[in-house]
């Protein structure tokens, strides 16, 4: 009767679980409606417990495995970034370059007047404004992209490999155990069987079997089924181990998911006050050249070249005989 008893157990267990990949599941709608973990934070914690099919739907994924390929792909996000970030300073200072180069150019360097002076400032703003880029460009270098480069990049992917390994052991470990109560769950039945069978012999006379016999066999059934309670402990036990250092780690894999979003934030916020402070300095380079064009006089420009170029001032008159 113990065993039977077991066996109803066990049948009233299967019946509200789901074994996906050697993790047991609530079967949907027999069982009280599960609370999140941490409601309303779409947490890791709480929507990656399943394993999911890989895009050609031929292996499955467990979930924690798309929480590290999450963090890998943050990983390579950062760098194709820092990537991004070499890029434009090196359009900064061949910018600059030019620019020096242009502000050296001798053309019109003749022009006089209060129009030559807006045209001198107008060149030597460009030299300025080169200058300014030049800044820009080594400030993005130690502000922006080296951050972006050296931001986890000691010992981040043997880390994770660490979380790897330690739950993909605990997964193993669940599956073993998952293994042995299926082997125990099928001892149990056969022993069970043979019990049934074994005890109808000898009510109906159809065997020599003694009752010796039929104590031997239900004393066997009695031991499969304590076996199988304790293969059912075990494995429980260690899906509750594994349950738990999924909670730690996933929650550890999503604190560094945040402090990479916050860290990259920090730094294009940087770039975009670099990005200003350069436009304000290459503003205060053109307003001189503004107040100077706004101060060119055509006339005043005609009698500072009359005054230095004159030939004399004294016309020409009539000759008189």
């Amino acid at each position: 009767s113990s065993v039977r008893s077991l066996l109803s157990v066990i049948s009233v267990f299967l019946l509200f679980s789901l074994q996906i990949n050697c993790v047991t599941f609530p079967l949907p709608g027999e069982s009280p409606e599960q609370q999140l973990l941490k409601p309303n934070e779409w947490s890791y914690c709480d929507y990656f417990w399943n394993d999911k099919k890989d895009p050609q739907g031929t292996t499955s994924v467990a979930g924690f495995e798309v929480l590290l390929q999450k963090q890998l792909k943050g990983k390579q996000m950062q760098k194709e970034m820092a990537e991004f970030i070499h890029e434009r300073i090196k359009i900064e200072e061949e910018y600059a370059k030019n620019l020096s180069k242009l502000s050296l150019n001798p053309l019109a360097a003749q022009e006089e007047g209060t129009l030559g002076e807006a045209w001198t400032q107008l060149k030597k703003s460009l030299h300025d404004e080169a200058e300014v880029h030049l800044k820009f460009s080594s400030k993005l270098h130690t502000e922006v992209e080296k951050p972006l480069l050296t931001f986890r990049c000691d010992n981040f992917k043997k880390d994770l490999k660490k979380y790897d390994h330690h739950i993909a052991d605990l997964r193993k470990q669940l599956a073993s155990r998952y293994t042995s109560v299926e082997k125990a769950r099928k001892a149990l039945a056969d022993r069970q069987k043979d019990l049934e069978v074994k005890t109808q012999q000898l009510e109906i006379k159809l065997s020599n079997k003694t009752e010796e016999d039929i104590k031997k066999a239900r004393r066997k059934s009695t031991q499969a089924g304590d076996d199988l309670m304790r293969c059912v402990d075990l494995y429980n036990q260690t899906q509750c181990k594994w349950f738990e250092e999924m909670v730690t780690t996933s929650m550890e894999l999503e604190k560094l998911e945040v402090e990479r979003i916050e860290w990259i934030q920090q730094h294009l916020r940087q770039y975009t006050t670099l990005r200003h402070e350069t436009d304000m300095f290459n503003q205060s380079m053109v307003e001189p050249v503004d107040q100077l064009l706004q101060n060119v006089d055509p006339a005043k420009d005609r009698e500072l070249w009359v005054r230095e170029n004159n030939t004399g001032d004294v016309r020409p008159v009539d000759m008189d005989i």
